[in-house]
């Protein structure tokens, strides 16, 4: 069987080493006779593989002790929800910064909970091509929290710093932090935020899991009509187990970070190497008169490259010719067209290098 290369923005590609390990150990976990599929959540042997994921997870982001690691589900797009609920129960308004599509998704789920939200600053006057500065954030009086998203997955945006979150009168708010599509992808200052949240099945794993990240003063500031499903608090007291967990992508996930830690050397190392392939990725699109990048230099996004044909008629001569070179979900999202090279962890930096020549060989023969 020949493994082809994945650029699919999510369910994304995973370590070939993890799926390796993952056979290995399908039918016959260590000996126990089954597959971690079919054991209870309960048992002592899954509560050591999560436990080990948990701490694995911890030691890779230096999580500090006074954060709270949750391994839940509904996919990154329910914590939308359940953000507002976790954390209006002292009052106050949520504020957004609006970079993209998943940030608009984010700030219409609390419309619809809560109705009155306030946008701190938005990039739609540049047509997502640049993150609002610093300079030009700015919350409400009544701010309970500033969400935003890292990387915007669909138009390849990504924050160059890290936003401070303070009121008018300097009062200092908790940071929330869609980290989707960025998380794992470098070194990580996890005591910026009050919340950070993930969906898995970009750089932690298979679809079906979400870790989210709390720190312990946010745990009980929960509206009183919050579902008992989404609240911080009860999960973080149950392990992450008030009801039966994603159990195969939670091992999976813990596969993914051993993966991290000892055979990548660690998120700096990891770090390098997605910044080695963004970098040839961009220079060859900036390099190329068929091809081109809409978004700001310092702005773009190392773990998704959307990119254009100067001939869009081209287009889908691109992704036939693509996919029959093994070079796979290369369509952009349908919101923007064009196309989009995802770039997580699990792309190897011989899958950007093998899209690069195919690039220059399409360019050379249609352009």
């Amino acid at each position: 069987m020949t493994r082809h290369y994945n650029f699919c923005a999510g369910p994304a590609a995973l370590p070939a080493a993890v799926l390796e390990r993952a056979r290995d150990e399908m039918l016959d976990y260590q000996g126990r006779g089954l597959s971690v599929m079919e054991m209870s959540h309960r048992s002592p042997e899954y509560v050591a593989i999560a436990e080990r994921a948990e701490a694995d997870l911890r030691e890779l982001l230096a999580i500090p002790e006074n954060y709270r690691v949750l391994f839940t589900q509904g996919g990154a797009s329910l914590q939308f929800s359940a953000v507002p609920y976790n954390l209006l129960g002292q009052g106050g308004r949520p504020n957004f910064l609006h970079t993209g599509i998943w940030g608009k998704k984010a700030i219409a789920e609390a419309r619809h909970l809560v109705g009155d939200v306030h946008i701190a600053a938005s990039s739609e006057g540049n047509g997502h091509s640049a993150v609002p500065r610093q300079e030009e954030i700015v919350l409400s009086d009544d701010a309970a929290y500033l969400h935003y998203t890292a990387n915007e997955t669909i138009g390849g945006l990504e924050f160059d710093y890290i936003p401070e979150a303070r009121r008018p009168d300097g009062t200092e708010v908790p940071l929330v932090c869609d980290m989707s599509s960025s998380i794992l992808s470098g070194p990580l200052d996890v005591s910026r935020f009050g919340v950070i949240y993930a969906g898995a099945q970009k750089n932690i794993g298979p679809a079906g899991l979400v870790v989210v990240i709390v720190r312990d003063d946010l745990l009980d500031r929960a509206r009183p009509d919050m579902p008992s499903l989404l609240g911080y608090r009860a999960l973080a007291e149950a392990g992450s187990m008030v009801n039966t967990p994603a159990t195969y992508s939670w091992y999976l996930a813990g596969l993914v970070f051993d993966w991290l830690k000892n055979d990548i050397g660690g998120l700096a190392a990891m770090d390098a190497l997605n910044a080695r392939k963004a970098a040839k990725l961009y220079a060859a699109i900036d390099e190329s008169a068929l091809f081109a990048n809409p978004i700001t230099l310092g702005n773009r996004s190392r773990m998704n490259v959307p990119f254009v044909l100067a001939d869009a008629s081209l287009d889908a001569a691109f992704l036939a010719e693509a996919e029959a070179a093994g070079l796979l979900n290369l369509k952009g999202h349908r919101s923007v067209g064009g196309m989009r090279a995802s770039l997580y962890n699990a792309v190897p930096e011989a899958a950007v290098d093998a899209l690069i020549a195919f690039m220059a060989d399409f360019e050379k023969r249609r352009g």
